[in-house]
């Protein structure tokens, strides 16, 4: 019995189906907010890609402050590094990506980790710090 692999498909269309399309195409599969995005961010968007590529080309690294650009199939298998304000964070994108803004794959806050209590900080402590 053979294992069928799930072929990644966007909104009825295969990834390379999607990756040959224009970026004006592709936002007519967008939903409405990240179309509305896509088509007034339309040029800024195409500058970015055609500049990732010549990059890519050069084998430099790909840096971003841009957090709110959507992204496109002409950005499907670049690793790009995504600023959250204090570090840049290195993301590969993938086909399940697509519609998404890169700023939601470097978050800006990160997990709190809370230590013990100090001396002093607590009841049970307080006699320790008379001491």
């Amino acid at each position: 019995m053979e294992i069928k692999k799930k072929e990644l498909t966007y909104r009825g269309k295969t990834i390379e189906e999607v990756g040959k399309m224009d970026t004006r195409e592709f936002a007519k599969f967008l939903p409405a907010r990240a179309r509305r995005t896509v088509l007034r961010q339309f040029q800024e968007i195409e500058k970015f890609v055609n500049d990732s590529k010549e990059k890519i080309a050069h084998d430099k690294k790909i840096r971003t402050h841009k957090r709110a650009l959507v992204i496109v199939p002409g950005m499907i298998g670049m690793r790009i590094q995504i600023h959250n304000g204090k570090t840049f964070i290195p993301i590969d994108i993938t086909g399940e990506m697509l519609g998404h803004k890169f700023g939601e794959f470097a978050p800006t806050r990160g997990k709190i980790k809370h230590g013990s209590a100090g001396i002093g900080a607590t009841k049970g402590t307080k006699s320790k710090a008379k001491k």
